[in-house]
């Protein structure tokens, strides 16, 4: 297996580190609150590691696992230590009601955190249509994904099959503004009946 690295120490981080170490990923936590990445590591196990924050990340894939708000600033934070990284925007930029978004066609966040990274990075959009109890729980699903870069898509749908999903390409960038929409849809259906153990899928009838 590889190493994934993930900035952050919250939920989403814990949730996509737990699943990616069961699987025989070594998971390498960044995150501006080193205690926490530190207990976030040690619940994690052997198969984690803690980098210094800003530094450049051990792992080719790297998780951008930060409030929407701040994901800009952080990606400019390590600036070129992404170089030549996948990055993968899980963010979804709900707005103050969460029955919307606070993004634009054309202006998602994977968009303007793919304007703020170098060049030779390139960025996609996942994981924001599973919640991370669900991701965590390890079962199988799918994961819709978009972004830039057909080399990197690649790797990362490999990825996504090593922690037992089904990864789904829906585009480029353009895309990934209809997936901040589709973080929208998953709220809505959880809150309607169906309840937070759901995640979105695709089936063909």
């Amino acid at each position: 297996m590889t190493t994934i690295s993930i900035i952050g120490s919250g939920n989403m981080a814990a949730a996509i580190g737990t699943r990616a170490a069961k699987h025989g990923h070594t998971v390498e936590l960044m995150s501006r609150n080193a205690d926490k990445a530190q207990a976030l590591a040690d619940q994690l196990g052997d198969s984690a590691t803690v980098g210094t924050y800003g530094a450049r990340p051990a792992g080719d894939i790297v998780i951008l696992a930060v409030l929407y708000a701040s994901a800009v600033e952080v990606v400019a934070h390590f600036g070129d230590a992404l170089s030549g990284k996948t990055l993968v925007d899980i963010t979804n930029p709900f707005n103050a009601d969460g029955n919307g978004v606070a993004t634009t066609p054309g202006n998602s966040v994977a968009q303007r955190v793919a304007a703020a990274a170098p060049d030779s990075a390139h960025v996609l959009k996942a994981f924001n249509t599973i919640f991370g109890g669900v991701i965590a729980e390890d079962k199988p699903m799918d994961l819709f994904f978009a972004g830039d870069g057909a080399e990197a898509k690649a790797g990362f749908a490999e990825f996504a099959e090593s922690l037992g999903m089904r990864p789904l390409d829906t585009g480029g960038l353009d895309m990934t503004h209809a997936l901040e929409w589709a973080g929208i849809l998953l709220v809505g259906v959880a809150r309607n009946g169906a309840g937070f153990d759901v995640a979105l899928g695709a089936a063909a009838l």
